[in-house]
């Protein structure tokens, strides 16, 4: 059977909260976009997307012994984006200002991806949460513009100890994220 998969690090509850006070009033706009709940917010290291689980046991395998190099570290989650740009808007973000540690992961869980069969990403990593997704130019200079009230928010601190293998089924009230295996860095 094929999972839907991908390898994140999950945010706190008060990092969710605070997300969840930013998408409430972005919301009030009446504009085309698909939010992201607040309990799903998370930090995607890498998309795996359709992957069989006979294939979950080799990846947990790669990903705690990748893992076991890395001690626990912190990235403050701060600052609101569009991505490419305001001018074609496509996706909403809060920032990571991160660490190197979180770059070398990346790249550490990258290439032991790649050699699982998983295509590498070409895009250089861009450390961020998903808040929304443009569906269509219906509002959208409005929260482009209410977003650069919030270009220095302070999102809080993350203590990063552990990521996480997951699953997403999508639904028609949007996806649903399951944790198939939690991975700790060393301790």
């Amino acid at each position: 059977m094929n999972l839907r998969c991908f390898i994140a690090i999950e945010m706190s509850d008060p990092i969710k909260k605070e997300v969840g006070k930013l998408l409430d009033i972005m919301q009030k706009h009446d504009a085309d976009i698909k939010w992201v709940a607040p309990e799903n917010v998370h930090l995607t290291l890498k998309f795996l997307g359709s992957t069989t689980d006979a294939l979950l046991p080799d990846i947990r395998k790669s990903l705690s012994k990748i893992l076991s190099s890395y001690k626990p570290f912190y990235i403050r989650i701060y600052g609101t984006g569009i991505f490419p740009n305001r001018k074609y808007p496509r996706v909403i973000w809060t920032g990571i200002d991160g660490s190197e540690t979180l770059n070398k992961m990346k790249g550490d869980i990258e290439q032991a991806m790649a050699l699982l069969g998983f295509q590498k990403e070409d895009k250089e990593f861009n450390p961020h949460l998903t808040l929304g997704r443009v569906r269509s130019p219906k509002g959208v200079v409005n929260i482009v513009n209410e977003f650069d009230n919030y270009k220095i928010m302070e999102f809080g601190i993350l203590h990063v100890d552990h990521i996480k293998l997951m699953k997403s089924d999508l639904k028609p009230k949007g996806a649903v994220y399951t944790c198939l295996h939690d991975i700790p860095l060393m301790k």
